[in-house]
């Protein structure tokens, strides 16, 4: 299929079809043009070139049920259309004249690969803040060191009041890289998605991944990566055993993956971080690694972890179910997805750079006096991303998972929660301590990796044949 110059587009719901009207269209040509909704279904489409209409025809069965939809060509992920709403597109299938394929709102000059362009229309689809995010931890880490090697007094200055062991300025930041993450779960849909007998299929395969594979797979590498740094190590574990849910709504949506399926996960791994984290966590740094047994050292208890996730991920969790009910209930839901998330959504990683700062700066002389040891922590977490994305991936298209529901699987799967690792571990074992610094490298790591892996799924997504 062809579009060229695909400028708006809005859906219409006239009886028994869904009508995409678009403008600015010069000319096309269908090639196997579909539109598939959040239940697995798929539609053919058909193309009018004279009145610029793309129709599906829905049985008027399932046209109550269609909130939203997305178009593709073949396999290309063409746009994500909603009721009454304008189209948010992401790519177009205009060719120049090397047949590389441009994206809306991109001009006709040739490219030397189909890649290229995919790579800088990612990077225009991030905010300046998540853009940079790699280099804004790096410049809060080195700020960090500079002020906790030079300003005396900061530990201090920070310890005035604590919670549960930590203070008060870092528990409101470990709070706020939480609750504008959490806000934005559309945990309404869990229940009509899990009416759906495939998405128990779906949901299994991410439960597996996440929660057995996963943390035995961070183990096994922090094991053969820092056998003799002991404290380091257990910090990578407690990363290993936080599955995601902040960044991967990102990772998701920049590789084109199933936003809904991706919700449905988020919503699953908060609720199940809190039954399974504190469990894991003795598990694997007390059974496993023989850790923090009491004998003779730090004696890690069930009640110590628990109530740090308790207040670290319980509180955040409630404060942001309250926040989206309470103001979608006053304002609507336009207003709250496009009015206030825009603003509130970017605080979340102001109060993790704001953390890696003060992080940073009460370990000043830590990290100066055992840099070697801080830059060995990034190696297990890089092979756990690179590795656990990777499997993934290959495995979904193994098993006939289709390309939106294996590239969420992956990210769900290889990101981690560095937020609750980081809270936890200041929690339980100190602001100053080596487990807490080993969770403060993960997001360093895990930013650029995830991001690379974003490029890496798109260029999959045009190169292989997925199953629909």
């Amino acid at each position: 299929m062809t579009l060229c110059e695909l400028n708006t587009c809005a859906v219409e719901t006239p009886a028994q079809e869904l009508v995409v009207v678009c403008t600015g269209y010069k000319q096309g040509s269908q090639q196997d043009l579909s539109c598939r909704f959040g239940n697995g279904t798929v539609i053919p489409a058909q193309l009018d070139a004279e009145t610029q209409r793309i129709s599906c025809q829905l049985p008027q069965n399932m046209l109550a049920g269609a909130e939203s939809f997305k178009l593709y060509s073949g396999q290309r992920y063409i746009m994500d259309c909603k009721h009454g709403e304008n189209c948010q597109m992401f790519h177009s299938c205009a060719s120049d004249r090397k047949g590389a394929p441009l994206e809306i709102g991109a001009t006709n000059e040739s490219t030397d690969s189909p890649s290229s362009v995919s790579a800088i229309g990612l990077i225009r689809s991030l905010s300046f803040l998540d853009r940079y995010l790699a280099l804004w931890i790096v410049l809060a880490m080195i700020v960090g060191v500079v002020c906790g090697y030079f300003v005396k007094g900061l530990p201090q200055a920070f310890s005035v009041v604590d919670i549960q062991g930590t203070s008060l300025p870092i528990a409101f930041g470990l709070w706020f890289m939480m609750w504008p993450v959490l806000s934005k779960v559309r945990y309404e849909i869990m229940f009509e998605l899990f009416k759906q007998r495939s998405v128990w299929f779906h949901l299994t395969v991410s439960l597996v991944l996440n929660w057995i594979v996963g943390p035995l797979l961070m183990t096994g590498l922090a094991w053969a990566t820092l056998p003799d740094l002991d404290h380091y190590r257990n910090g990578v574990i407690m990363v290993g055993l936080a599955r995601c849910i902040a960044m991967v709504l990102i990772w998701n949506q920049l590789a084109a993956g199933h936003p809904e399926f991706c919700a449905i996960l988020v919503a699953v791994n908060s609720i199940l971080q809190i039954i399974l984290y504190s469990p894991l966590a003795l598990f694997y740094l007390k059974v496993v690694s023989h850790q923090y047994t009491g004998v003779g050292e730090f004696d890690l208890k069930f009640w110590d972890v628990l109530r740090s996730v308790l207040i670290f991920l319980g509180v955040p969790l409630v404060a942001a179910i309250i926040t989206r009910y309470s103001l979608i209930g006053l304002k609507g839901r336009e207003w709250y997805d496009k009015k206030f998330m825009p603003y509130f959504g970017p605080l979340a990683l102001v109060a993790l750079i704001y953390t890696i700062w003060v992080m940073f700066a009460l370990q000043g002389h830590q990290v100066i006096n055992n840099i070697g040891s801080v830059f060995r922590v990034a190696v297990p977490m890089l092979l756990y991303f690179s590795i656990m994305w990777s499997a993934t991936m290959l495995f979904c298209r193994a098993v006939g998972i289709g390309y939106e529901k294996a590239v969420t699987q992956a990210f769900t799967a290889s990101s981690n929660n560095f937020e609750l690792a980081i809270a936890v571990a200041t929690a339980v074992f100190g602001i100053t301590s080596p487990e807490a610094l080993a969770a403060t490298v993960g997001p360093l790591i895990e930013v650029p990796v995830l991001l690379a892996l974003s490029y890496v799924a798109l260029w999959l997504h045009r190169r292989l044949k997925w199953a629909t």
